[in-house]
């Protein structure tokens, strides 16, 4: 949903602040010293601002730049000009409640002291269209569903989307609506100064599937409003042997286009990750984002800015959702973690903006076909201990698939669950999440699981194909029938600032890269797999490996991995 905005151009009356646009590093951000208590009202005749065009999507776009032009008599490195949205916001219940509110605390976008102007209100030509369409498989493999953001309550329009291939008859089918109020968040920020209003979320599930859709709501009065076209391609079904390319990483956020701040800002390979999928999404055919989305943290506005960044991205290809810290932890809700990397969010606004085909969207877990791919999504946010309920699902998962058709078992988590070298797990002398492959191994092994993924740690790293600290192969680039272990791979250099590691890698680590990039598996017939990690920052390849077996390989007995046997014949 879209609401009105403006800007104001303030300047900064703070001791000791020098280059401003600088910071010493990415976990500390120049608007984060700023004393928002001492701010004053110093509106100066002589300074303006004013942006234009004033109304914007009259040509039904639904981005667009505006120009601002802007004076003072007094310029200074240290002014500042702000965007606020909605323009009538109130700082009335702008109040801290806990240590992860702190200045600014206006609601819903920061403000610095001594206001100098404000510019005219910034308007939408459709504040109700429908925007950020979003694909993401359904509960089995022919069935689509295409997630969007509108203004509409269905008391005003009935959501719908009409589908099909171009040349035949289109097939209309309705949709779903969601949305959430203040009281649906579980702290501040989120129901305080973060909380902005979302809109309402639809969700249309498309069976029997044809490519291409469009998006619309018919209002009660007769008339419509319908969205620009949008593509996709039908996923092939379980076995389909075909190109099959899927990309994976954790741990993206968003960013600035127009090179702005903002007070979360701490996401800075973003955008490069983002514009890389994008240039090759001619050669991608789904996506997996493993974990801390949008590190909106609280200050909801910032999930319209990510689902706008991802649009062209989630309207072409399945985008699918894992769950990390930045979307559920909060104390007493029933979160694994007890801390408050949500923000107050509690799992709710991720829950509601993204479809994934769990039994319960409150549990984050699920399994998802891809041709000759099954993935196994875990939601570390949740037990995941023997025992739990989430440790059954994840054996029935490993434990359901047909390795004949599908002899791709992936495994994917935020957490990591198995191996990482990254520094803080090393102080903690664990390599991992505590917990994680003690509960866990013995599933890998005797499920045989090919490869598992993880976010959180913003770095990439890949093991040997290991089992209870032991590499089962000492090849590094090219395996050859059965891999006696599990591949371990983090890819959570989506976005987000970087991790460091240990200064000596441990054994078990064959490659590790400090940078911003994101993994792709490419499956060329049920023998052949490829996987490439990339750089955000130009798409080149830094690492690859390849695994060429046949069924066989899969069923060949290795440690803990076959049931018993007998003498009788």
């Amino acid at each position: 949903m879209r609401l009105s905005w403006f800007l104001l151009l303030v300047t900064l009356l703070l001791s000791g602040l020098s280059n401003f646009g600088a910071a010493a590093h990415y976990g500390e951000q120049p608007l984060s010293r700023i004393a928002i208590e001492k701010a004053t009202f110093a509106l100066r005749a002589s300074a303006y601002a004013f942006a234009f065009p004033t109304m914007l999507g009259l040509e039904g776009q639904n981005s667009e730049w505006i120009t601002l032009e802007y004076s003072t008599p007094n310029p200074s490195d240290s002014d500042w000009i702000g965007v606020f949205s909605p323009a009538n916001f109130s700082g009335s219940i702008c109040q801290p409640e806990n240590k992860r509110v702190s200045p600014p605390l206006l609601c819903t976008a920061p403000i610095k002291p001594k206001v100098i102007t404000i510019s005219n209100t910034i308007a939408f030509e459709n504040p109700k269209a429908p925007l950020y369409p979003r694909l993401a498989q359904g509960k089995c493999w022919n069935e689509m569903t295409v997630t969007w953001t509108s203004g509409y309550d269905i008391s005003e329009a009935e959501p719908f989307v009409v589908w099909g291939r171009i040349e035949e008859d289109q097939i209309q089918t309705p949709a779903g609506t969601l949305t959430f109020s203040r009281n649906s968040m579980c702290g501040p920020p989120a129901r305080t100064v973060g909380w902005r209003d979302p809109g309402f979320i639809h969700t249309s599930f498309l069976k029997d599937l044809w490519p291409n859709s469009v998006l619309g709501h018919k209002k009660f009065d007769g008339s419509y409003d319908i969205s620009q076209m949008y593509s996709f391609r039908s996923p092939p079904y379980p076995g389909q042997e075909s190109l099959q390319r899927v990309v994976i990483f954790g741990d993206m956020g968003k960013a600035e286009a127009d090179g702005s701040n903002e007070y979360n800002n701490y996401q800075p390979g973003s955008l490069n990750t983002t514009n890389q999928l994008i240039k090759d999404l001619e050669n991608i055919d789904i996506v997996l984002h493993i974990g801390d989305i949008s590190y909106a943290n609280g200050y909801l506005s910032q999930w319209d800015q990510f689902t706008s960044q991802i649009e062209p991205i989630a309207s072409t290809v399945p985008y699918m959702m894992g769950s990390g810290n930045h979307e559920r932890d909060w104390p007493g809700t029933s979160s694994f973690y007890e801390n408050m990397d949500s923000g107050g969010e509690c799992g709710v606004v991720a829950e509601t903006m993204f479809y994934v085909p769990a039994e319960n969207r409150a549990k984050f877990w699920y399994k998802t076909d891809y041709g000759m791919f099954r993935f196994c999504i875990a939601d570390t946010e949740h037990d995941w201990r023997p025992g739990s309920e989430q440790y059954k699902f994840i054996e029935h998962c490993l434990a359901s698939v047909d390795r004949r058709k599908q002899p791709w078992l992936i495994f994917l988590a935020h957490r990591v669950l198995g191996y990482s070298s990254n520094s803080w797990y090393a102080e903690e002398g664990s390599f991992e999440e505590p917990m994680g492959r003690e509960s866990l191994q013995s599933l890998w092994q005797k499920y045989k699981v090919d490869l598992a993924f993880y976010g959180h740690v913003h770095n990439y790293e890949r093991t040997c194909p290991i089992y209870q600290n032991i590499c089962t192969s000492h090849e590094k680039s090219h395996y050859r029938g059965p891999l006696n272990g599990t591949i371990h791979i983090v890819v959570g250099g989506g976005g987000s600032s970087l991790s460091d590691f240990t200064s000596q890698p441990p054994r078990w680590s064959i490659a590790r890269d400090l940078d911003f990039g994101f993994g792709k598996l490419t499956a060329f017939n049920h023998s052949s797999l490829l996987f490439e990690y990339k750089k955000s920052r130009d798409g080149n390849v830094n690492d690859s490996f390849t695994i060429s077996r046949d069924y066989g390989d899969i069923l060949a007995c290795t440690f803990d991995s076959c049931p018993r046997t007998t003498l009788a014949s």
